[in-house]
Protein backbone atom coordinates (compact mmCIF):
# COMPACT_ATOMS: atom_id res chain seq x y z
CA UNK A 1 0.00 0.00 0.00
CA UNK A 2 1.20 3.60 -0.35
CA UNK A 3 2.90 5.57 2.30
CA UNK A 4 0.81 8.21 3.96
CA UNK A 5 -1.15 5.85 6.49
CA UNK A 6 -1.19 7.56 10.64
CA UNK A 7 0.11 5.45 12.50
CA UNK A 8 0.07 5.68 16.19
CA UNK A 9 2.34 3.64 18.31
CA UNK A 10 2.53 3.27 21.73
CA UNK A 11 5.41 2.40 24.04
CA UNK A 12 7.18 3.71 21.31
CA UNK A 13 9.34 5.55 23.67
CA UNK A 14 12.23 2.89 23.89
CA UNK A 15 12.16 -0.85 22.50
CA UNK A 16 11.04 -2.25 19.22
CA UNK A 17 8.12 0.79 19.76
CA UNK A 18 10.52 3.69 18.70
CA UNK A 19 12.60 1.10 16.13
CA UNK A 20 9.32 0.66 14.53
CA UNK A 21 8.82 4.20 14.49
CA UNK A 22 11.77 4.82 12.97
CA UNK A 23 10.76 2.39 10.27
CA UNK A 24 7.61 3.61 9.75
CA UNK A 25 9.02 7.11 9.72
CA UNK A 26 11.63 6.24 6.67
CA UNK A 27 9.36 4.74 4.78
CA UNK A 28 7.35 7.41 4.67
CA UNK A 29 4.14 7.37 6.73
CA UNK A 30 2.87 9.63 9.83
CA UNK A 31 3.84 7.82 12.81
CA UNK A 32 2.86 9.68 16.27
CA UNK A 33 4.62 8.41 19.52
CA UNK A 34 3.62 8.00 22.80
CA UNK A 35 5.49 6.82 25.58
CA UNK A 36 5.57 7.43 29.29
CA UNK A 37 8.97 9.39 29.23
CA UNK A 38 8.53 12.51 28.18
CA UNK A 39 12.37 13.10 27.99
CA UNK A 40 12.84 9.72 25.88
CA UNK A 41 9.37 10.11 24.06
CA UNK A 42 10.25 13.49 22.84
CA UNK A 43 14.18 12.39 21.84
CA UNK A 44 12.13 9.72 19.75
CA UNK A 45 9.98 12.46 18.11
CA UNK A 46 12.20 15.11 17.37
CA UNK A 47 14.57 12.43 16.04
CA UNK A 48 12.23 11.56 13.17
CA UNK A 49 10.45 14.59 13.36
CA UNK A 50 7.25 13.23 15.04
CA UNK A 51 4.47 14.17 17.14
CA UNK A 52 4.52 12.91 20.59
CA UNK A 53 2.55 12.48 23.57
CA UNK A 54 3.08 12.00 26.73
CA UNK A 55 0.97 9.08 29.05
CA UNK A 56 1.16 6.85 32.01
CA UNK A 57 -0.61 3.91 31.63
CA UNK A 58 -1.02 2.99 35.51
CA UNK A 59 -3.22 6.10 35.28
CA UNK A 60 -6.56 5.30 33.27
CA UNK A 61 -7.48 9.19 33.42
CA UNK A 62 -4.31 9.49 31.32
CA UNK A 63 -5.62 6.76 29.03
CA UNK A 64 -8.95 8.69 28.53
CA UNK A 65 -7.01 12.10 28.24
CA UNK A 66 -4.72 10.73 25.53
CA UNK A 67 -7.70 9.21 23.72
CA UNK A 68 -9.39 12.64 23.69
CA UNK A 69 -6.54 14.55 22.59
CA UNK A 70 -5.91 11.68 19.35
CA UNK A 71 -9.38 12.15 18.70
CA UNK A 72 -9.06 15.70 18.57
CA UNK A 73 -5.27 16.06 16.43
CA UNK A 74 -5.85 13.51 13.37
CA UNK A 75 -8.83 13.56 11.23
CA UNK A 76 -7.91 9.58 10.79
CA UNK A 77 -6.07 6.91 12.46
CA UNK A 78 -5.44 3.77 10.18
CA UNK A 79 -3.14 2.51 12.51
CA UNK A 80 -3.37 2.04 16.49
CA UNK A 81 -0.17 -0.32 17.46
CA UNK A 82 -0.92 -1.18 21.70
CA UNK A 83 2.84 -1.80 22.11
CA UNK A 84 3.20 -0.15 25.89
CA UNK A 85 3.44 -3.13 28.48
CA UNK A 86 5.64 -4.22 31.36
CA UNK A 87 6.33 -6.82 33.69
CA UNK A 88 7.07 -6.25 37.20
CA UNK A 89 7.61 -8.20 40.34
CA UNK A 90 5.40 -8.26 43.57
CA UNK A 91 1.87 -7.44 42.98
CA UNK A 92 1.12 -3.36 43.48
CA UNK A 93 -2.04 -2.00 42.65
CA UNK A 94 -2.55 1.20 40.71
CA UNK A 95 -4.20 4.57 41.25
CA UNK A 96 -7.14 2.89 39.60
CA UNK A 97 -7.40 -0.21 41.96
CA UNK A 98 -6.05 -2.87 39.48
CA UNK A 99 -2.94 -5.13 39.70
CA UNK A 100 -0.38 -3.06 37.96
CA UNK A 101 0.61 -5.91 34.86
CA UNK A 102 -3.03 -6.45 33.97
CA UNK A 103 -3.48 -2.52 33.35
CA UNK A 104 -0.42 -1.36 31.43
CA UNK A 105 -0.71 -4.14 29.08
CA UNK A 106 -4.56 -5.05 29.06
CA UNK A 107 -7.31 -2.63 30.43
CA UNK A 108 -5.43 0.87 29.51
CA UNK A 109 -5.16 -0.64 26.46
CA UNK A 110 -8.56 -2.10 26.15
CA UNK A 111 -9.64 1.39 27.00
CA UNK A 112 -7.62 3.44 24.57
CA UNK A 113 -8.83 1.47 21.90
CA UNK A 114 -12.46 1.68 23.49
CA UNK A 115 -12.50 4.83 23.12
CA UNK A 116 -10.91 6.38 19.93
CA UNK A 117 -13.65 3.16 18.23
CA UNK A 118 -15.18 5.33 16.24
CA UNK A 119 -12.16 7.35 14.81
CA UNK A 120 -11.18 3.67 14.28
CA UNK A 121 -14.01 2.82 12.32
CA UNK A 122 -14.28 5.32 10.11
CA UNK A 123 -10.51 5.57 9.45
CA UNK A 124 -11.11 1.41 8.60
CA UNK A 125 -7.93 1.03 10.71
CA UNK A 126 -5.73 -2.04 11.82
CA UNK A 127 -5.37 -2.38 15.91
CA UNK A 128 -2.18 -4.40 16.84
CA UNK A 129 -1.49 -5.89 19.76
CA UNK A 130 2.02 -6.74 21.02
CA UNK A 131 1.71 -9.94 22.75
CA UNK A 132 4.66 -12.76 23.59
CA UNK A 133 5.51 -16.42 23.32
CA UNK A 134 4.56 -15.66 27.29
CA UNK A 135 0.88 -16.23 26.81
CA UNK A 136 2.13 -19.78 26.97
CA UNK A 137 3.06 -19.55 30.39
CA UNK A 138 -0.60 -18.18 31.46
CA UNK A 139 -2.48 -20.66 33.64
CA UNK A 140 -6.34 -20.94 33.56
CA UNK A 141 -7.55 -17.43 32.92
CA UNK A 142 -10.71 -16.51 35.55
CA UNK A 143 -12.24 -13.14 34.25
CA UNK A 144 -13.63 -12.63 38.08
CA UNK A 145 -9.51 -12.66 39.08
CA UNK A 146 -8.12 -10.78 36.35
CA UNK A 147 -6.05 -9.25 39.16
CA UNK A 148 -4.45 -12.97 40.22
CA UNK A 149 -5.55 -11.99 43.66
CA UNK A 150 -5.83 -15.85 44.79
CA UNK A 151 -2.48 -16.42 43.22
CA UNK A 152 -0.06 -13.90 42.14
CA UNK A 153 3.39 -14.10 40.52
CA UNK A 154 5.15 -12.20 38.44
CA UNK A 155 5.49 -14.59 35.78
CA UNK A 156 1.89 -15.68 35.93
CA UNK A 157 0.96 -12.08 35.37
CA UNK A 158 2.63 -11.19 32.83
CA UNK A 159 1.63 -14.50 30.64
CA UNK A 160 -1.75 -13.89 31.35
CA UNK A 161 -1.53 -10.49 30.41
CA UNK A 162 -0.39 -11.46 26.90
CA UNK A 163 -2.94 -14.05 26.60
CA UNK A 164 -5.65 -11.04 27.48
CA UNK A 165 -3.95 -9.30 23.94
CA UNK A 166 -4.57 -12.14 22.12
CA UNK A 167 -8.16 -12.56 23.35
CA UNK A 168 -8.65 -8.56 22.93
CA UNK A 169 -7.36 -9.11 19.35
CA UNK A 170 -9.84 -12.00 18.45
CA UNK A 171 -13.06 -10.29 20.00
CA UNK A 172 -12.03 -7.14 18.26
CA UNK A 173 -12.22 -9.22 15.13
CA UNK A 174 -15.62 -11.01 16.10
CA UNK A 175 -17.76 -7.84 17.06
CA UNK A 176 -16.30 -4.98 14.14
CA UNK A 177 -14.33 -6.92 11.30
CA UNK A 178 -17.71 -6.70 9.40
CA UNK A 179 -17.24 -3.03 10.08
CA UNK A 180 -14.02 -2.52 8.43
CA UNK A 181 -12.19 -2.78 11.59
CA UNK A 182 -9.09 -5.36 11.34
CA UNK A 183 -6.96 -6.66 14.37
CA UNK A 184 -3.98 -8.44 14.68
CA UNK A 185 -1.88 -9.55 17.71
CA UNK A 186 1.91 -10.47 17.12
CA UNK A 187 4.95 -11.95 19.12
CA UNK A 188 8.22 -9.99 18.11
CA UNK A 189 10.68 -12.46 18.94
CA UNK A 190 13.09 -12.19 22.32
CA UNK A 191 14.07 -8.85 22.13
CA UNK A 192 17.44 -7.49 23.28
CA UNK A 193 16.32 -3.91 25.31
CA UNK A 194 15.10 -2.10 28.17
CA UNK A 195 11.86 -4.23 28.93
CA UNK A 196 12.39 -6.17 32.32
CA UNK A 197 15.69 -4.78 32.89
CA UNK A 198 13.87 -2.28 35.53
CA UNK A 199 11.23 -5.23 36.68
CA UNK A 200 10.92 -5.85 40.46
CA UNK A 201 11.19 -9.12 39.54
CA UNK A 202 14.35 -10.74 40.45
CA UNK A 203 14.03 -13.25 37.57
CA UNK A 204 13.03 -11.06 34.64
CA UNK A 205 15.94 -8.96 35.85
CA UNK A 206 18.24 -11.92 34.84
CA UNK A 207 17.04 -13.09 32.23
CA UNK A 208 17.34 -9.45 30.63
CA UNK A 209 20.43 -8.32 31.71
CA UNK A 210 22.58 -11.76 31.82
CA UNK A 211 25.08 -11.89 29.39
CA UNK A 212 24.48 -15.10 28.35
CA UNK A 213 20.80 -14.55 28.23
CA UNK A 214 21.16 -11.06 26.60
CA UNK A 215 23.37 -13.31 23.38
CA UNK A 216 20.59 -15.10 22.37
CA UNK A 217 17.87 -12.24 21.76
CA UNK A 218 17.66 -10.21 18.56
CA UNK A 219 18.15 -6.48 18.34
CA UNK A 220 14.76 -4.28 19.33
CA UNK A 221 15.10 -3.10 15.35
CA UNK A 222 14.86 -6.99 14.50
CA UNK A 223 11.97 -6.84 16.88
CA UNK A 224 10.10 -4.44 15.24
CA UNK A 225 10.19 -5.63 12.12
CA UNK A 226 7.06 -7.59 12.14
CA UNK A 227 5.03 -4.50 14.15
CA UNK A 228 6.47 -2.63 10.94
CA UNK A 229 5.00 -5.43 8.31
CA UNK A 230 1.54 -5.35 10.29
CA UNK A 231 1.19 -1.81 10.06
CA UNK A 232 2.02 -1.25 6.31
CA UNK A 233 0.36 -4.67 5.38
CA UNK A 234 -3.12 -5.02 4.26
CA UNK A 235 -5.52 -6.82 6.09
CA UNK A 236 -6.82 -9.75 4.21
CA UNK A 237 -3.74 -9.39 1.80
CA UNK A 238 -0.65 -9.59 3.38
CA UNK A 239 -2.23 -10.98 7.15
CA UNK A 240 -5.49 -11.69 8.19
CA UNK A 241 -7.78 -10.05 10.69
CA UNK A 242 -7.93 -11.64 13.96
CA UNK A 243 -4.86 -13.78 14.05
CA UNK A 244 -1.75 -13.87 16.41
CA UNK A 245 1.12 -13.78 14.53
CA UNK A 246 4.79 -15.11 14.93
CA UNK A 247 7.62 -14.73 12.74
CA UNK A 248 5.30 -13.65 9.93
CA UNK A 249 2.83 -16.46 10.29
CA UNK A 250 0.09 -17.72 12.50
CA UNK A 251 1.45 -18.93 15.20
CA UNK A 252 1.21 -23.20 15.44
CA UNK A 253 1.39 -22.96 18.81
CA UNK A 254 0.31 -21.00 22.00
CA UNK A 255 -1.94 -21.13 25.14
CA UNK A 256 -5.12 -23.65 24.41
CA UNK A 257 -7.27 -20.91 26.11
CA UNK A 258 -6.33 -18.08 22.92
CA UNK A 259 -8.87 -20.32 20.83
CA UNK A 260 -11.47 -19.98 23.65
CA UNK A 261 -14.03 -17.55 21.81
CA UNK A 262 -16.22 -17.81 25.09
CA UNK A 263 -13.65 -16.70 27.31
CA UNK A 264 -12.74 -13.66 24.81
CA UNK A 265 -16.13 -12.70 25.39
CA UNK A 266 -16.13 -12.50 29.24
CA UNK A 267 -13.07 -10.87 28.68
CA UNK A 268 -14.48 -8.10 27.02
CA UNK A 269 -17.40 -7.55 29.16
CA UNK A 270 -15.60 -8.36 31.89
CA UNK A 271 -13.30 -5.50 31.09
CA UNK A 272 -16.04 -2.81 30.25
CA UNK A 273 -17.86 -3.70 34.06
CA UNK A 274 -14.20 -3.17 35.55
CA UNK A 275 -13.97 0.41 34.02
CA UNK A 276 -17.25 1.37 34.92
Amino acid sequence: MAPGKTIVITGASDGIGAAAARQLHRIGHRVVVVGRSSHKTRAVADEIGADSYVADFTRLDEVRALAARLDAAYPRIDVLANNAGGVFGDPARTPDGFEKTFQVNHLAPFLLTRLLMDKLLASGASVLQTSSVGARMAGKLDTDDLNLDRNFSPIRAYGAAKLENILFTKELHRRYHAQGLSAAAFHPGNVASSFGTRSESRLMRFIATNRFTRAMLISPEKGAEQLTWLAEGRPGADWESGVYYEKRKPARRTNRQAADAELARRLWDRSEELLG
